[in-house]
């Protein structure tokens, strides 16, 4: 198994380069996403995997040199405490439970959540509630996994290590290898009495929502932390962190651009004509526009400071309104009479009242 093809980067990509090749798949991926997708669940798992080791310096060094076997948990012996119960396929998939290389339980898995924002919460800035499907401590065993009244004990295969080694003989001499203990799963301890909400886990999965804070001027895309909020690691473990991933949905007046706000102002014949001052709905309040006589499809008119607030500063964008002249339909007799009498002023020619396309065609075919 390739981790670096598993992730889709090459042998030479950086911590950030692997962090986010893995939350793209991830949400790809996850069983959140893709409700009964066997083949889905199964790629996820081993993205999962693969993160979990190339994240982590000293794992990646050891898989570059000696391959997943340097890595990977021996099979047997104690087993998921959770399969009886039908629940380790999902600790399984929201955490990539079980995957250990050094003694004690491994701080929980980091999660990510998406949440929509209007333009008016990236100008104003917002607390947006998000709601996660995740790993909570167990209320009944305080986190240890153990039955109320009894308590972890020491392994005795591994000595509470976590670890096994092996010694054996080879051609070279003796060759040492250490394994995680199957028995502990390489935690150190056993509970010979289980939990009977958590099934010895620590832990059981649950809706929670946070409230996010989410300040003014950040951007589609932009990935907010919230430290301790992921899933907490099995029997007393910390927490991984939970990524709120912003996406802004598109608004019918207004357009970003960087720190900008881009509008289209649109006027009457006449106003553009003779000039007027114009009232617009900006996104924080009215704005006065004075639109000069004369005045174009195209004119653009600045407003310093109405746009975006800059993230990590205090000033903001400006709001730039397009002017778009309309032209007027539907006129009635009368106003149709004032604007033929404006273009004869102007010696502008046009078309004669009945000289429309039908009485064109009329003409031409002679009805």
């Amino acid at each position: 198994m390739d981790y670096y093809q598993i992730l889709g980067v090459e042998r030479s990509a950086t911590p950030d380069d692997i962090k986010r090749a893995y939350r793209k798949l991830a949400r790809e991926l996850h069983p959140d996403a893709n409700p009964g997708d066997a083949e889905a669940e199964s790629r996820f798992k081993q993205v999962a995997e693969a993160y979990e080791v190339l994240s982590d310096a000293e794992k990646r060094a050891r898989y570059d040199r000696f391959g997943t076997s340097a890595n990977r948990m021996s099979g047997g012996g104690g087993g998921d405490p959770f399969a009886a119960s039908g629940l380790g396929d999902l600790f399984d998939a929201f955490f990539n439970a079980g995957a250990r290389s050094e003694a004690g339980p491994q701080r929980g898995a980091d999660l990510e959540v998406v949440t929509q924002l209007s333009l008016e919460d990236v100008v104003n800035g917002v607390a947006k509630e998000v709601s996660v499907r995740t790993a909570v401590a167990c209320d009944t065993c305080e986190a240890t996994g153990a039955a109320p009244g009894s308590h972890a004990l020491r392994c005795d295969q591994c000595g509470g290590t976590g670890q096994v080694r092996q010694v054996r003989q080879s051609i070279l001499g003796q060759m040492v290898t250490t394994t995680t203990c199957a028995r502990c799963s390489g935690e150190g301890v056993t509970i010979s009495d289980p939990c009977h909400v958590c099934s010895g886990e620590g832990r059981r999965v649950e809706e929670q929502t946070y409230v996010v804070d989410i300040p003014p001027g950040v951007d589609d895309g932009a990935t907010l932390r919230l430290t301790g909020r992921g899933a907490v690691g099995r029997r007393g473990a910390g927490a991984g962190d939970l990524y709120v991933l912003v996406q802004v949905e598109p608004h019918p007046t207004y357009r970003r651009d960087g720190d900008n706000i881009l509008a289209e102002l649109h006027v009457p014949m006449t106003q553009a004509a003779l000039g007027a001052k114009i009232s617009f709905a900006a996104i924080d309040g009215e704005v006065e526009v004075t639109v000069p006589a004369g005045s174009q499809t195209g004119t653009a008119f600045r407003f310093r400071d109405r746009g975006v607030p800059k993230l990590r500063g205090r000033s903001r964008g400006d709001l730039i309104l397009a002017l778009v002249v309309d032209t007027p339909t539907e006129l009635t007799p009368e106003q149709e009479a004032l604007v033929r009498q404006l273009a004869e002023s102007r010696d502008e020619p046009v078309d004669d009242p009945s000289d429309g396309v039908l009485d064109r065609l009329k003409s031409k075919f002679g009805n």
